[in-house]
């Protein structure tokens, strides 16, 4: 169930239509921050399991 061309096309339509092209920047690197945290709790727990 991957996605192909059109697909992508379509969705990033959308999110230009949602949130405008100012707003894009600030998503990604909301999104950025979120991920790494999200890692690094991983992390955490996995260690905390370890020890």
């Amino acid at each position: 169930m991957g996605l192909g061309g059109t697909e992508i096309v379509i969705l990033v339509a959308l999110v230009l239509l949602f949130f405008g092209g100012k707003r894009l920047p600030q998503l990604g690197s909301a999104l950025g921050k979120a991920m790494t945290n999200f890692k690094s709790g991983l992390k955490e727990e996995k260690e905390d399991k370890e020890s």
